[in-house]
């Protein structure tokens, strides 16, 4: 073919190309993004495995077999977002001597990103808890407490931005009602403030000004409780809009894979939650490709024990 020949194929081609839609994104066409998220929920102090008595959950969980897990997933993927759903505290012999110092350094240890705060968190009061946290390399997230006046003042972001690659994840927390369910004398001057509407608040900041490419509620709320009415992650996912992922805690609830609903806008949003003391580690691959398009492409429940680990 002469290059006056070429020219015209090419001139061609390329009308065709944006005739179709395809336009400029056709040549600026980048490989997809892979995002693995992995979590947990209420591991209550559990730093050992359950012991051998025969039990349902005998031998699982420990934070040695977790971190090696979550060790062999980095190695095998550049981009990793771990995160915890709250009860860090409270459930065994451990944070009745330490208070929950050994159970923040091993999660700081461990490279977690990020945590919300549980109702057990405020076993030891408010003054523990601030403590306790000064020994973590990582936020903690909440943006339904006010603690204006308390010892937690400063202490807690409502949300958090990270940086994967060429993503931007906006990842923000809700805490449960404490009122009824905690002794006043630890909580203190804590304020609750309505989840749904500061849900929609921190997530249409970081949807609209922050442009995010991905936003996670931390939620500890609980998964569903029956025909109730009480406010649960099933529940206020119906009222959300622009959040993509919900990761629960408090109802201890096992879920195999994620609960797929439809937010306020119809798209849709996914709910996870893996029961408690550490016997699971939640893993949610995404695939981004195109202009910020996103799929879940798989999940796991992957059971922590001693044969995960060999």
């Amino acid at each position: 073919m002469d290059r006056r020949g070429f020219l015209k194929n090419t001139t061609l081609a390329t009308g065709s190309l944006l005739a179709s839609g395809a336009g400029m994104e056709a040549f600026s066409a980048k490989p997809p993004t892979r995002l693995v998220v992995l979590h947990t929920n209420d591991v209550h102090s559990r730093l050992e495995p359950f012991p051998m008595d025969g039990s349902r959950l005998a031998g699982q969980g420990g934070v040695a077999s977790r971190a090696q897990v979550i060790q062999q997933i980095r190695k095998q993927n550049e981009l990793v977002l771990l995160l915890d759903a709250g009860d860090i505290f409270q459930g065994t012999p451990y944070f009745n001597i330490y208070k929950g110092e050994p159970e923040i350094k091993t999660m700081s240890q461990m490279g977690y990103d990020a945590c919300t705060i549980g109702n057990h968190d405020f076993d030891a009061g408010m003054d523990n808890l601030a403590k306790q946290f000064g020994f973590a390399n990582f936020p903690m997230i909440v943006s339904n407490y006010d603690f204006s006046g308390t010892e937690m003042e400063g202490k807690t972001v409502p949300f958090k931005i990270f940086r994967k690659g060429p993503l931007k994840i906006g990842v923000y927390g809700l805490g449960i009602k404490l009122s009824g369910l905690v002794p006043e004398s630890l909580y203190g001057k804590t304020v609750y403030q309505d989840p749904v509407q500061k849900a929609n608040e921190v997530s249409d900041y970081l949807k609209k000004t922050e442009k995010c490419d991905f936003i996670i509620c931390l939620s500890h709320l609980g998964y569903k409780y029956g025909e109730s009415n009480t406010i649960s992650d099933y529940l206020i996912a119906k009222e959300m809009q622009w959040t993509d992922l919900i990761i629960g805690g408090h109802t201890h609830t096992f879920l195999d894979e994620p609960t797929v609903l439809k937010d306020k806008n119809g798209s849709d949003i996914l709910v996870n939650q893996v029961g408690w003391g550490g016997v699971r580690l939640g893993r949610l691959d995404f695939i981004f490709e195109g202009i910020k398009k996103k799929n879940l492409l798989n999940a796991h429940s992957l059971v922590i024990d001693e044969k995960t680990t060999n």
